[in-house]
């Protein structure tokens, strides 16, 4: 009945509108330009004039209207029923819509958010050209979409390489056209994906944000919504909130909406959803309170919110970030043993105490997400801000005494304090690089000079650790370290300064061996025939040959160093170098130093020697 009302309401308007028009018809010329002008005849007798049937009789002020199209003469106009759409909400359901879904519901949203001259294209998507350091953009354009997608679905834990993230991280980076059949955008959504699985939360944020934002697809919209949450930076995925459909209806979703809503300048809107949230518990109550904190802080909001953190046993992600972000501060019982994830994402939060952001630094350090410049500039950091106690101030002390001290032996005996035991963790390694890379080669030093080179190699730095290869013994892990930083060898190792190595391996099952000569094997610095002997004598089998091992070949073969880097990084997933193998070892190394990644494949050899 109401749409019959609004109907005929809407046909009365209409007649009304045709009859107005009728009485007062105007003229857009100004005043007299409209009157036609006399013809100029000669003055005539005046006589009764006779009226002309062809002329109209004059207008007495009764309307006349114009029947419609359809309509017969004298019948009134019908007015068709117009199209409701049948999945149109009823009264009480729109009354329950907030703007964002009633403008999404009537096709009012917009889908871009910058205008059709400054989109940018997809065909080639990332942040590294090839003269930057990128691999080249057609690396990946004419491989089967299907096994590029295997590849980078099937990365879903971090690498045991360092350098194997950086080269993973490099490829993931660069800027790349699809493989033929894939669309650009699930092509980024892939590599986003995998650069948070890895903790390289920075760079999946920056790719995703390489395309735009109405271009993006459900995928990406997760991939993106990770980087930004796991980066502390939520107002960051506001555009697409404001931007296309909602793809999701999670509570975590929810609650950034609200929090955009509030830095849009609609603060009462989005504290009204987020207490309808608390209230249904739709979340849990911590969640939506670091949401309402983080939502007033856009300016408009005026009340208090008091984080009760009391029934709170886990600290995840979202609470983590969103309280780092608004500046609470977390009970010490959360943060007393926090998960891997909470160390990475403490390693590049720069709201943070330095003493809380070194622990996470180390592994961030050791698994390749910082660099060795960055970790020393946090201990440099946290020397100039004074502090005086702690393990972490201790460190910074003996790190700063490394560097300046001016008898070598005091600086080794710094560096070593740094590390921190006879076993140190990698990370250590990767910390005193660079100090280790200023000692002079001395033979009173060869005892350190295994862990002093490993730790130059840690960075990157061969040219320095080269300078020792007059002084260590051959057979020496010191010796097999180097074989590997040489960029060109003339010569190959020979069986007995191999065998001389393995003699003196001291390692768990001689894993450090068993490396040694996959790295040797896979770059051909070995002497022909030697290999299959050693390798029966390590228990190491070369040639046994799987799917992953065939597909990386293949790669090499073809000479594509962008699959062949997907590919290696499949093979290194692990939470440790004891989930390394040889034979994957082997594989990785030879397949990167065909494609010409040689420089990439000793790093990740040596590596496997100095943790093996």
């Amino acid at each position: 009945m109401r749409r019959g009302w609004l109907l005929g309401g809407a046909a009365l308007a209409l007649c009304s509108t045709l009859v107005m028009a009728q009485q007062r018809p105007e003229s857009l010329l100004p005043p007299g330009f409209d009157d036609p002008a006399p013809a100029p005849t000669a003055s005539p007798t005046p006589r009764p004039q006779q009226p002309d049937p062809s002329t109209p009789a004059p207008s007495t002020g009764t309307p006349v209207v114009q029947p419609l199209p359809g309509a017969g003469a004298g019948t009134p106009a019908a007015v068709p029923d117009l199209p409701i759409p049948g999945n149109l909400p009823s009264l009480e359901e729109l009354e329950k819509l907030d703007t964002d879904e009633l403008d999404e519901l009537l096709g009012l949203k917009p889908k871009f958010d910058i205008p059709p001259a400054a989109r940018r294209s997809t065909e080639r998507v990332g942040l590294l050209d090839m003269a930057e350091g990128g691999l080249p953009t057609a690396s990946l354009a004419n491989q089967p979409a299907a096994l590029v997608r295997a590849a980078l679905a099937g990365t879903k834990r971090p690498l045991v390489s360092r350098w194997g993230h950086i080269m993973l991280r490099r490829a993931l980076a660069s800027r790349l056209e699809a493989p033929s059949g894939m669309d650009p955008v699930e092509f980024a959504a892939l590599r986003a994906r995998v650069l948070n699985t890895m903790g390289e939360w920075a760079v999946a944020r920056a790719l995703a944000q390489d395309v735009d934002t109405g271009n993006w697809n459900g995928a990406l919209t997760n991939a993106a919504f990770d980087s930004y949450l796991h980066t502390a930076d939520l107002v960051g995925i506001c555009p697409r909130v404001q931007v296309g459909s909602h793809s999701r209806e999670d509570a975590q979703w929810e609650m950034a909406r609200s929090i955009c809503t509030a830095y849009s300048g609609q603060g009462a809107r989005a504290g009204s959803d987020l207490s309808r949230m608390l209230s249904r518990g739709r979340a849990d109550p911590i969640d939506v309170l670091l949401a309402q904190r983080f939502a007033g802080a856009a300016g408009d909001g005026r009340r208090a919110v008091n984080l009760e953190w009391e029934e709170v046993r886990e600290l995840t992600p979202w609470r983590f970030a969103l309280a780092n972000a608004v500046g609470a501060e977390i009970p010490e019982s959360l943060l007393a043993n926090p998960s891997p994830t909470l160390q990475r994402m403490a390693a590049i939060a720069p709201m943070l105490p330095l003493s809380q952001r070194l622990d996470g630094a180390q592994r961030a350090a050791r698994e390749g997400i910082l660099s060795a410049g960055a970790f020393v500039d946090l201990y440099a950091e946290l020397r100039a801000e004074g502090a005086q106690e702690g393990d972490a101030a201790r460190v910074a002390a003996r790190l700063r005494d490394a560097y300046v001290l001016a008898d070598p032996a005091a600086r080794v005996a710094a560096i070593k304090d740094v590390w921190g035991g006879a076993d140190p963790d990698y990370g250590r390694l990767v910390l005193t690089a660079y100090a280790a890379a200023r000692l002079e080669p001395d033979e009173a030093l060869l005892d350190d000079a295994p862990a002093l080179i490993a730790s130059m190699l840690a960075a990157g730095l061969e040219r320095d650790a080269l300078r020792w290869a007059s002084l260590v013994p051959q057979g020496s892990e010191g010796w097999a370290l180097l074989v590997f930083a040489q960029p060109n060898r003339a010569t190959p190792v020979s069986s007995g300064a191999f065998d001389s190595f393995s003699g003196n391996d001291e390692s768990a099952g001689q894993r450090k061996s068993a490396f040694l000569l996959a790295g040797l094997a896979g770059l051909g610095r070995i002497e022909d025939g030697a290999v299959e002997g050693f390798a029966a004598d390590l228990g190491a089998d070369f040639s046994r040959e799987t799917r992953w091992s065939a597909l990386i070949d293949q790669a090499a073969d073809s000479g594509n160093p962008g699959l062949v880097a997907l590919l290696a990084g499949v093979g290194m997933q692990g939470s440790s170098w004891e989930r390394m193998t040889p034979r994957h070892l082997y594989h990785i190394v030879s397949a990167l130093n065909r494609v010409g990644m040689t420089a990439e494949a000793r790093m990740i050899a040596a590596e496997a020697v100095a943790r093996g």
